[in-house]
């Protein structure tokens, strides 16, 4: 087994999910709202979206798949759609909350296993890394599927706990003076990785 471009597969994952994305800020933003067990169910959903991605790659790899890459494009332009109105929805919240008082909580952006879903398989980055990085690292091992099953086990491992210390650190600034700024800049980010997801689609 090659450790060191086992290593690199492991810090290239986590760096991937730390990074402010649909995935961090909606597990961040469940989690504010409903606590813990609010941004496990959505973690379960963008976890099994993965598994879905992951899966299609493998076939693509086995030489079983070929995806159109106009239907690609499609796929991720309405995943940026979606992506961009759960930043309206969040910015909206924040904005209202703000204007209410400390107290409020987010009312529209629930999270859960559906939602996480849906942003996790739409989600214009895993598309990209699991279509193209995600095979770069299927010679660790000689053998190809045990190689496939090691990233695909050491991904659902890393996904889970990542996003987990994600939701703590957030969950931690939820009763502090920039909990509603929090919230805007989550929102504003996603609303930014839709534009720039679509822009990279059509230009």
């Amino acid at each position: 087994m090659n450790i060191g471009e086992f290593l690199l597969y492991v810090v290239a994952v986590i760096i991937m999910i730390a990074t402010p994305g649909p995935v961090m800020l909606l597990v961040a933003s469940a989690g504010l709202k409903g606590g813990y067990r609010k941004a496990l169910k959505t973690i379960f959903g963008t976890n099994f979206a993965s598994l879905i991605l992951i899966t299609i790659s493998i076939l693509i790899l086995k030489g079983f798949l070929e995806l159109n890459q106009q239907w690609l494009n499609s796929i991720k332009i309405l995943g940026c759609i979606y992506i961009a109105y759960l930043g309206f929805q969040i910015l909206t919240e924040a904005f209202s909350s703000s204007i209410k008082g400390h107290s409020a909580q987010l009312k529209t952006v629930d999270g859960g296993f559906k939602q996480g879903f849906l942003v996790g398989i739409s989600n214009p980055k895993d598309i990209i890394f699991f279509a193209s990085f995600f095979p770069q690292f299927i010679n660790i091992t000689a053998d190809l599927d045990f190689s496939l099953m090691l990233l695909t086990l050491s991904w659902i491992i890393l996904d889970f706990t990542t996003l987990s210390v994600i939701y703590l650190a957030f969950n931690r600034l939820a009763r502090s003076k920039i909990y509603h700024h929090l919230l805007a800049g989550c929102g504003a980010i996603l609303v930014l990785v839709a534009v720039y997801g679509i822009y990279s689609v059509l230009f």
